[in-house]
């Protein structure tokens, strides 16, 4: 099992070039299942999980070709699919419940696996099943799977009103791509308002779908009787751009993320300007400054939907805070069980105290103390960047354990890092 060894104390500078982000790159990999014609993905995230929605798709019976150019893939769905996602292939992976809409939109049926996926907290399906339902599906749970089809007598799903009880970003998803063949139109009320949304609708049109409002809470779905092939480039990832902005807010240095989207990160940003980071928008993304952690104040802030402070940052923003100046509060509205890189932190030496929803953390910055290296273990994902960010600050050694977390949704961290100066390495 890989892990990350980490020097800390080196300021970064340079270039990063931002992949292309996982939550757009996963949903329209499944929207391939909605024509039969070839489509063509670029800028597609060299990923654990892009690897395993692949190997799924394959299973399917779609051929997958791999361009020479970097992040280019041309999927074809073709006539002799089978409409079974197996457990084997969906239990590490959560975005896999988005082949349930596409294939019962195109096939009429599908056999999909409960998915798995990270451990920081309750994401049912009910609301995927609910609004599918209401498209006219009949769908039931048995054995661990969720065995879908159309009504008797029904050759197509049928257009509806789908307001959901929460927004849900792969629901919005599953209920856009299935739209999109409906008999009739779909209206989504609620609907999930991220950039990978509106993405993924900008795939659908191209495809040929009829789509209106997305990127509101509100998106209306024409539905056609046929898709078609397309080219899409998967837009960058903000998450990504997000953890290398904290990264340089806390390592102190100067960075240019190119193709990172600053207006997709306006919540973050306007926090770290206050916390005393320069933030700037250059010709081909964003270019961020930092005089180090010790020298900015910390911030409080609280997780929302988008166009909130996201939930996938929380983690980063929390280690910058701990070794910022003065005292801070973080409140987690999206995910009960999303505080568990805090104990690995207070290892490094993080002042962390969690009181349910809320964490307070009293920062290191201007107060002569200094996280130390450490060994460390990752959670989850967004954990596993928090404490590479920790640890790219911290004195002496840190080992990062468990990071194929890491590999899920990170394309090649450290080979990023050390080429803006970081001393990190991967060990087997």
């Amino acid at each position: 099992m890989d892990k990350l060894r980490i020097q800390g104390g080196q300021r970064l500078h340079g270039e990063v070039p931002i992949s292309g982000a996982k939550n757009a790159a996963l949903p329209e990999l499944c929207a391939t299942l909605l024509t039969d014609e070839p489509v063509t993905l670029r800028n597609v995230p060299r990923l654990r999980d892009v690897a395993t929605m692949r190997r799924l798709l394959e299973h399917m019976g779609v051929q997958v070709q791999t361009h020479g150019e970097r992040g280019g893939l041309t999927l074809h769905a073709g006539a002799a699919l089978e409409p079974l996602a197996p457990y084997e292939l969906v239990k590490t992976m959560r975005a896999s419940v988005l082949v349930l809409g596409p294939l019962l939109a195109r096939l009429g049926r599908a056999r999909v696996s409960l998915p798995g996926g990270c451990a920081i907290g309750s994401r049912p399906v009910d609301q995927h099943i609910k609004g599918l339902q209401a498209m006219g599906a009949q769908i039931a749970i048995e054995h661990g799977y969720m065995v879908a089809q159309l009504a008797p007598g029904q050759s197509r799903l049928r257009g509806a009103r789908i307001a959901t009880d929460m927004i849900t970003v792969t629901g919005t998803e599953n209920f856009l791509m299935a739209a999109t063949l409906a008999e009739g139109e779909t209206v989504l009320e609620n609907a999930a308002q991220e950039p990978e949304v509106t993405d993924l609708a900008e795939l659908l049109i191209a495809m040929g779908a009829q789509i209106e409002g997305h990127g509101s809470s509100r998106i209306r779905i024409q539905g056609v009787e046929r898709l078609h092939g397309a080219e899409h480039a998967v837009v960058a990832d903000r998450i990504e751009a997000g953890t290398f902005l904290c990264a340089v807010a806390a390592c102190g240095g100067a960075v240019h993320l190119r193709h990172a989207r600053g207006e997709h990160l306006e919540a973050l940003i306007e926090k770290l300007r206050e916390a005393g980071v320069s933030v700037q928008a250059s010709v081909d993304g964003l270019q961020v400054q930092s005089p180090g952690a010790a020298l900015l104040r910390a911030q409080s802030f609280r997780t929302t939907e988008y166009p909130g402070f996201p939930t996938d940052m929380q983690a980063q923003f929390m280690a910058l805070n701990a070794v910022a100046q003065g005292s801070s509060s973080v409140t987690e509205t999206i995910f009960e069980n999303r505080f568990m890189h805090v104990h690995e932190l207070q290892r490094l030496g993080a002042k962390i105290r969690i009181d349910g929803r809320l964490a307070l953390i009293e920062g290191l910055g201007g107060s002569g103390a200094h996280l130390s290296g450490a060994t460390v273990m990752a959670t989850d994902l967004r954990a596993s960047a928090s404490l590479v960010i920790a640890g790219l600050v911290a004195e002496g050694e840190t080992v990062v354990d468990r990071i194929y977390h890491l590999d899920r949704g990170y394309d090649q961290m450290e080979l990023k890092l050390r080429a803006l100066g970081a001393q990190i390495e991967r060990i087997a």
